[in-house]
């Protein structure tokens, strides 16, 4: 699926109820919460917050989706192209960032 095709999903989803995409205020308070709560679950991985006794681990993938839903769901009531903002965000981090880490070696044969 393309980020076009994404958009596209995301506001026939929305389509189909009377009050629409949320307020972008509204929206950004979900965006936080499930950063929050993609937070949440690497910090009990990886971090030093235990769960709590029966606590279920949660699926990063769709905390990461959802997170990439309500980021959707946000353009899309700005009326922002996702696509072409990413292709040009990928174009600063290609020349702002192009010397900033070290490069690994290139293998033999590629170009």
């Amino acid at each position: 699926m393309t980020i076009e095709e994404a958009q596209r999903a995301v506001d026939a989803w929305v389509g189909q109820f009377r009050e629409g995409y949320w307020p972008p205020l509204a929206n950004l308070a979900r965006l936080v919460e499930e950063v929050g709560e993609l937070a949440r679950e690497l910090n009990h991985r990886y971090g030093p917050k235990t769960k709590k006794a029966g606590e279920p681990e949660q699926d990063l993938a769709l905390e990461l989706a959802d997170i990439l839903f309500v980021v959707i769901a946000l353009a899309n009531e700005q009326k922002v192209d996702l696509e072409d903002a990413f292709r040009r965000v990928l174009e600063k981090y290609q020349v702002r960032d192009s010397t900033r880490w070290e490069r690994k070696p290139e293998k033999q044969g590629e170009g």
